[in-house]
C-alpha cells in the first residue's frame, strides 16, 4: 500500500491531524435490490476513501442509499439485496469475494457496526453481561477473564456502576446506556473500522452530544476509522472530517467537512446546510428543500436533484452531471460546479 502524507484541516469545531492512510476503499459501488415493483438501484456507483483516524460523514435524506451503503460494506443486505458490481476493500483485500464464513470472522472483529436503534441488536432474553461477554469471546483470541474484561468494556464506554449494569436486562437501561452497552460490544475485538449508522438519532440532545462524545474518545483510544451515517448536517459538523453528501444512490458531493460547509458545491448540499438550525439565528421557520426525491423505480437521464433544484438549466434535466475536481479532496456532480472546476 502506497504511503499517503498527513495532510491537517480544521472542522468547524477544531481541528486534529489526521493519518492520510486508507483503511476502507469503496470504488464504484452498485447494489440493487429486486422487488415485486421492479429493481431499485440502492447504490448507484459509490466512490470514497476511509483514512486512519478518520471520521467520514455520509448524509442526506431518508432513502438516500446511507445505510445500504454501510450494509452493503458488512455484506449484509435483505434477501431481496445484491451487490452487482464495484469493490469494497479494506486494506486492499476485496470484501466482495469473501465467502460468508470469511465475512463472518471480518464483522465485528475488523469492521464494528452500530445501529439506529439498540434494542435491534441487543437481545432482550439475555443480560449485558452475556452479550459483551458474548462479543469478548468471539473475536478474543488471548486468553482473557472476561468478566473482568467486560467491565473493563462498559466502563470504557462510561456507563456508571458497571458491575451492577452488567446484570441488567437491556430494558432495564435507558436508550443511552443500551446505546453505550452497543459500543461496548463493537470495540470488544478492537477494530479497524466502526460503521454508526445513525447512532444519536433516537437520543434526547444532552445524551446525544454525551454519546458523541463517547465516540470521540473511544476513536482517539483505538485510532478508529469511523463511517458516521447521519440526516443531520450539525452532527457531521461536530464529529467528521470528511463529508459525503448523497442523494438517490449517489455521492453527489465530497470533501473536507469545514470546506463543504462553508462554500457547498452542489445545490443538495446548501439546502441541506440552510435547514440546519444556527444559534445565532432564530428564523421563524427553518428552510426545507421542496418537492420530494425521486421514486427509486424511476429512471432518470438527467441528475436526480435538478426536479427539487432552484438552479437547475435544461441540461440538468437530459444529461447526469460528470464529476468535477472543486478543490484539494473536493469533488461535486452538478454542472454548475464545472465553472469552478475550470
Amino acid at each position: 500500500m502506497e504511503a499517503r502524507e498527513q495532510i491537517y484541516f480544521s472542522p468547524p469545531e477544531g481541528g486534529r491531524l489526521i493519518e492520510r492512510d486508507v483503511v476502507l476503499s469503496v470504488r464504484d459501488l452498485r447494489t440493487e435490490l429486486y422487488t415485486k415493483r421492479g429493481v431499485v438501484r440502492a447504490v448507484d456507483g459509490v466512490d470514497f476513501d476511509l483514512h486512519r483516524g478518520e471520521t467520514l460523514g455520509i448524509v442526506g435524506e431518508s432513502g438516500s442509499g446511507k445505510s445500504m451503503t454501510a450494509l452493503s460494506i458488512m455484506r449484509l443486505l435483505p434477501q431481496v439485496g445484491r451487490i452487482t458490481g464495484g469493490r469494497i476493500e479494506l486494506y486492499g483485500d476485496d470484501l466482495t469475494a469473501k465467502t460468508e464464513k470469511e465475512m463472518q470472522d471480518i464483522r465485528g472483529g475488523k469492521i464494528a457496526m452500530i445501529l439506529q436503534d439498540p434494542l435491534t441488536s441487543l437481545n432482550p432474553v439475555f443480560r449485558v453481561d452475556d452479550q459483551v461477554g458474548e462479543s469478548v469471546r468471539l473475536h478474543d483470541r488471548r486468553s482473557v477473564n472476561v468478566k473482568q474484561r467486560v467491565l473493563d468494556l462498559l466502563r470504557r464506554v462510561h456507563i456508571p456502576d458497571a458491575e451492577t449494569a452488567s446484570r441488567y436486562f437491556p430494558h432495564q437501561l435507558s436508550g443511552g446506556m443500551r446505546q453505550r452497552v452497543v459500543g461496548a460490544i463493537g470495540i470488544a475485538p478492537t477494530p479497524e473500522v466502526l460503521i454508526a449508522d445513525e447512532p444519536t438519532s433516537a437520543l434526547d440532545p444532552t445524551i446525544q452530544a454525551q454519546y458523541l462524545d463517547l465516540l470521540q474518545d473511544l476513536q482517539r483510544e483505538f485510532n478508529l476509522s469511523i463511517l458516521f451515517i447521519t440526516h443531520d448536517f450539525g452532527v457531521v459538523a461536530n464529529v467528521c472530517d470528511t463529508v459525503a453528501v448523497m442523494y438517490s444512490g449517489r455521492i453527489v458531493e465530497y470533501g473536507p467537512v469545514a470546506e463543504v460547509f462553508t462554500d457547498p458545491a452542489h445545490p443538495y448540499s446548501e439546502a441541506l446546510l440552510k435547514s440546519v438550525a444556527s444559534i445565532d439565528e432564530k428564523p421563524d421557520r427553518l428552510p426545507s428543500i421542496e418537492g420530494q426525491p425521486p421514486s427509486p423505480f424511476e429512471v432518470l437521464s438527467g441528475c436526480h436533484f435538478a426536479p427539487r433544484c432552484p438552479y437547475a438549466f435544461d441540461r440538468c434535466h437530459t444529461e447526469y452531471p460528470a464529476e468535477f475536481a472543486v478543490g484539494e479532496g473536493r469533488t461535486a456532480k452538478c454542472w454548475r460546479a464545472e465553472e469552478r472546476a475550470a
